[in-house]
């Protein structure tokens, strides 16, 4: 059973950083890319970020937060974060930790294992 639990969101103003943390409860946690994703009530759950389980992490970003955002992982801690800088109040939305048995997945479809959300409300 993988289970994954976010952390971190809450209200906050635009601007500064917010990092949320994942944690990964799974033996084989080097085995799984990570992926963060965010949804708006109403509209689908979009792409946000994604780091490979490889060794270094190759990371990947939807346009519409790169350069602002950073994904990492910490390995031995079976975590993984999503750093927010420069935050914008069209970053408000609940955001969605998950891991794949794919290496390179390209579908949400693509993550088997989803945390519950957290929210993240960015005041203007």
């Amino acid at each position: 059973q993988v289970q994954l639990v976010e952390s971190g969101g809450g209200l906050v103003q635009a601007g500064g950083s917010l990092t949320l943390s994942c944690v990964v409860s799974v033996s084989t946690f080097t085995s799984f890319t990570m992926g963060w994703f965010r949804q708006v009530l109403g509209k689908d759950r979009e792409f946000v970020a994604t780091i490979s389980s490889w060794s270094g992490g190759v990371t990947n970003y939807a346009d519409s937060v790169k350069g602002r955002f950073t994904i990492s992982r910490d390995n031995a801690k079976k975590t993984v974060f999503l750093q927010m800088n420069s935050r914008k109040p069209e970053d408000s939305a609940v955001y969605y930790c998950a891991a794949s048995t794919w290496p390179v997945p390209h579908e949400k479809t693509e993550y088997e294992y989803w945390g519950q959300g957290t929210q993240v409300t960015i005041s203007s």
